[in-house]
């Protein structure tokens, strides 16, 4: 029998007062981080876990990649060290790709929560740190053991204790220890705060475990999902999109079944694996292909081990989105972060009413890097700046929407801010030299797909620096639907006007600088049928040129 009313509202209050707890829990590593990766965008994931390893809740804040694929990571985590051995300031950490969120960058961290003197739960917490040693941020690596610092599932913390040997050789091992080392302890913060909380809140509502509610949580979740996927035409629909990858193109296939109690998704037909590091981990790819696909058929639903359980994935061995041990994986988002336009590709032959044209999808957040070791020795009458490394995120167009526009430089499907410039600035002795919307980049349409950007970067005195480029959407820009047109390619070149290549280490030499130009979103329906003062309007704004608007 169902619980009475009563019982099922205070449930629902004791649900959300859950992710209130989460929230906190992210909000207390954004004020603490030392990233700007993390202060600045917000690329992090936070969450709560039942004592089987479950995710129950997500805070708002977080990336798609970094929450579902921390929603594996968990059960990992507790394989090494199971709860009973555990103990209250015990702070477990990995920054493995294949136990973790897909590359060395992220740092995971999974903490038991107590009450009344037993473990009722676990926080666990993800964040992309600027430097974590290797070559840096980017897709030249052959091996993932080029690309970093590894780190196996080990205790940072010890009942409340620093491992000092964990912490020397993390040191040891990165061009900023003192960020790197800061935001460890950022990350561990952030559990505790949650699991303070958390025990606040239990005393509350005078409950002694969290099983009741996860079991509530789960049930209502499974349920809303299932009832939203039978809604659904039964079928197989097939799609494909394409990156412009390393050296050569790649291609992403799926085909996505509808059945009465799951959505089925065949990645065969995608390209095989490459020899640089833009190849995507299994929990990577089922992390952005399940966002996507939750964004169209169940939006509505909360975020959790449940409601995700009904999205399932075959990737076939051998391909691109599964990577195996010790393929280079630095950049996986480069790849991954097409997979929801894809699922949409599918969803679009059945619920066209409901997707979104083509996005700029994959981030454009260039890892800079300058100083002696890029510009080499000092000469007379030229200044010196000192060693840096940098990572600024920064977005192109999302699609348009049946019904709206797209978004400008806005990131989807990550979700992360676009860092300010002057937090750049502040921390590296870069110049943002031009920020702007790029006019005319926008696809066409009933609804125009959302503005890229031009970015202009150079160093303080125009020295040389490097960029370790993993751009995309430069030889396949974004698709518009329904008629709509294409969002305009990127581009990557200097100031001077040599082009460069999208991915891979580059200087920029003294003197010049670097130029970003974002892609646009596709559009969306006949561009015939645009409301003209909708059309007026971009003009006047400066979005849209009139030889562009006048365009057949």
């Amino acid at each position: 029998m169902s619980p009475d009313p009563l019982a099922r509202i205070q449930r629902q209050i004791m649900w959300n007062r859950l992710i209130a707890v989460v929230e906190e829990q992210a909000q207390t590593m954004i004020r603490t981080a030392f990233s700007t990766t993390v202060r600045e965008a917000g690329d992090l994931s936070a969450g709560i876990f039942d004592t089987q390893g479950r995710m129950m809740a997500q805070a708002v804040t977080g990336t798609p990649g970094h929450v579902n694929s921390m929603a594996e990571s968990v059960g990992h985590f507790l394989r090494k060290f199971p709860l009973e051995t555990l103990r209250p300031g015990d702070h477990l950490i990995t920054n493995d790709p294949w136990l973790g969120t897909g590359h060395l960058h992220d740092l995971t961290v999974v903490t038991p929560a107590f009450h009344a003197g037993r473990p009722i739960g676990l926080f666990a917490n993800t964040a992309h740190v600027i430097d974590i040693g290797g070559l840096g941020m980017g897709p030249e690596g052959r091996s993932v053991f080029e690309e970093g610092l590894y780190i196996p599932i080990v205790k940072c913390f010890d009942q409340g204790r620093p491992n000092e040997t964990f912490f020397d050789f993390v040191r040891a091992g990165s061009r900023l220890p003192v960020e790197l080392e800061g935001d460890i302890y950022s990350l561990c913060a952030c559990n505790d705060a949650g699991a303070r909380r958390l025990a606040a809140m239990l005393a509350e509502f005078e409950l002694d475990s969290l099983d009741a509610l996860a079991e509530h949580i789960f049930a209502a979740s499974r349920a809303a999902t299932l009832a939203e996927i039978a809604r659904l035409p039964r079928g197989t629909w097939r799609s494909d999109i394409w990156s412009d990858g390393y050296d050569e193109p790649i291609r992403l296939a799926a085909a996505l079944t509808t059945g009465e109690d799951a959505i089925m998704v065949d990645f065969a037909g995608t390209s095989g694996l490459a020899n640089r590091g833009i190849n995507v981990p299994p929990a990577y790819t089922r992390a952005y292909a399940s966002f996507g696909l939750k964004c169209v058929i169940a939006p509505e639903v909360p975020n959790n081990w449940a409601s995700l359980a009904p999205f399932r994935m075959t990737i076939p061995e051998g391909c691109i989105l599964n990577a195996p041990r010790p393929y280079p994986v630095s950049v996986r988002h480069v790849i991954g972060h097409l997979l929801p336009d894809l699922m949409m590709g599918c969803l679009f032959q059945a619920i066209p009413d409901r997707v979104t044209a083509e996005g700029a999808s994959a981030l454009w957040n260039p890892p800079l890097r300058g100083g002696a070791s890029v510009a080499g020795q000092a000469r007379p009458n030229r200044p010196v700046i000192g060693e840096f490394e940098i990572t600024t995120f920064n977005s192109g167009g999302t699609g348009a929407r049946p019904r709206r526009d797209g978004l400008d430089a806005t990131a989807f499907p990550s979700g992360v801010r676009t860092m300010p410039v002057e937090a750049t600035e502040n921390v590296a002795p870069v110049i943002f030299w031009r920020k702007e919307l790029r006019p005319d980049s926008g696809g066409a349409g009933r609804f125009r797909g959302g503005l890229g950007q031009v970015m202009e970067i150079g160093t303080k005195g125009d020295l040389a620096f490097a960029v370790n480029a993993i751009f995309d959407r430069v030889a396949h820009p974004p698709k518009g639907r329904a008629g709509g047109r294409d969002g305009a390619p990127g581009a990557v070149r200097l100031k001077s006007g040599a082009v460069l290549r999208t991915k891979g280490y580059q200087v920029i030499p003294d003197g010049d600088r670097l130029i970003l130009e974002l892609p646009g979103g596709g559009g969306y329906g006949d561009p015939a049928e645009r409301d003209p003062a909708a059309v007026a309007r971009d003009i006047r704004d400066g979005l849209v040129s009139p030889p562009a608007a006048a365009r057949p």
